[in-house]
C-alpha cells in the first residue's frame, strides 16, 4: 500500500477484512467545529473516529504531545486497530490532521498506513456513500512499540543551533513565523527558532485539497529556502501541522526527517530560548 491512496482505490477496497479506516479530524479551539459530532453526522463507511486530543500525552502541559506506547496501543485496540491491519486515514480539517495520526501510527510501529488524498471533502464531492452514527469494531491486539528516531526534543534543537546539522522547517502561517501576527495562544510570543525557514503547511496542497506531488511538491519546499540536502526537523505550534511537512517530505522520498514535538508551544514559552522575529 502506498503512503497516499486515492478515493477510487479506497472505494474499491472497502470491505476487505484487513482494512481499517480512521477519521482523524481535529480543529483549533474556537473554530466552532466539533470533530466527533461531524464524524457521527457523516463519515466514510466503516471508519472509526480517532480523537487526537484524547490520545495525547499528559506528562506535561504542552498540547498534542506523544503519549506513552502503552496508552497509544490501548487506544488503538479499542478502535479495532491491530497488528496486520492496513490503515487508511482521512480528515476534513484545515489542519490536515490525518498527517498527525499517520505520524503517530508510524512512530508506534504500524507498518501499512496511508493517507486518503483529498480527504473527506473529495470523497463527498464525488458523491460517494457516507454512514452516520458510530462504528464499533471488536478489540484487536496492537503490539506496544515506540521508535523515537523521528522525534526531537528542545535539547536537540538547542544543540542544532550550534551544529547546524539539520534544517529546521516551520509549518505555521507566515505571519506567526515572522512575528507580524499574534499566536493563537496569547501567552506565547510570535516569531521562530533561529535559523529555521517557513513552509506554511497549506503550501503543499493543490486548490482542490489534494497533495502536490513530484516536482511541484519539491518546488514548494525549495521556495522556502530549505536546504533539502540536510536532515530535516519540522516544527509548528504544537506538533500538528509539522506532521504535514513530515508526510510531504516522505512523498518526495526524503527519509532523514524528524519532528520537534514540543514545537513553538514549548520553545516560545521558554524565556531562555533564543527567538527571531519575536
Amino acid at each position: 500500500m502506498e503512503n497516499l491512496v486515492s478515493t477510487e482505490w479506497l472505494a474499491n477496497e472497502i470491505g476487505a477484512s484487513d482494512l481499517r479506516i480512521i477519521d482523524a479530524s481535529t480543529f483549533m479551539p474556537g473554530s466552532g467545529r466539533n470533530a466527533a459530532a461531524e464524524y457521527e453526522g457523516g463519515h466514510i463507511p466503516t471508519a472509526v473516529f480517532m480523537d487526537l486530543s484524547e490520545i495525547a500525552g499528559t506528562s506535561n502541559n504542552l498540547p498534542n504531545m506523544l503519549p506513552s506506547a502503552e496508552k497509544f496501543a490501548s487506544r488503538m485496540q479499542s478502535l479495532g486497530l491491530g497488528d496486520g491491519s492496513r490503515i487508511v486515514i482521512y480528515d476534513d480539517s484545515p489542519l490536515k490532521s490525518a498527517c498527525r495520526a499517520w505520524w503517530m501510527l508510524s512512530i508506534f510501529g504500524a507498518h501499512e498506513v496511508a493517507i486518503l488524498d483529498g480527504g473527506l471533502a473529495k470523497w463527498k464531492a464525488e458523491g460517494r456513500a457516507l454512514e452516520t452514527g458510530k462504528e464499533i469494531l471488536r478489540h484487536r491486539h496492537f503490539t506496544v512499540w515506540k521508535d523515537d528516531s523521528e522525534v526531537r526534543t528542545k535539547a536537540d534543537i538547542m544543540a542544532n543551533l550550534h551544529s547546524k546539522e539539520a534544517q529546521v522547517v516551520d509549518a505555521r502561517p507566515a505571519g506567526r513565523f515572522d512575528g507580524s501576527d499574534a499566536e493563537p495562544n496569547p501567552a506565547l510570543p510570535s516569531g521562530h527558532i533561529p535559523g529555521s525557514c517557513n513552509i506554511p503547511h497549506m503550501m503543499l496542497f493543490n486548490d482542490d485539497g489534494t497533495w502536490k506531488q513530484g516536482d511541484t511538491l519539491r518546488a514548494a519546499f525549495e521556495a522556502s529556502g530549505a536546504d533539502l540536502s540536510k536532515p530535516m526537523i519540522t516544527t509548528c505550534g504544537s506538533g500538528m501541522t509539522a506532521s504535514v511537512l513530515i508526510f510531504g517530505a516522505k512523498l518526495m522520498g526524503k527519509d532523514d526527517v524528524s519532528l520537534y514535538d514540543g514545537s513553538w508551544s514549548e520553545w516560545g514559552a521558554d524565556q531562555d530560548t533564543p527567538k527571531e522575529g519575536a
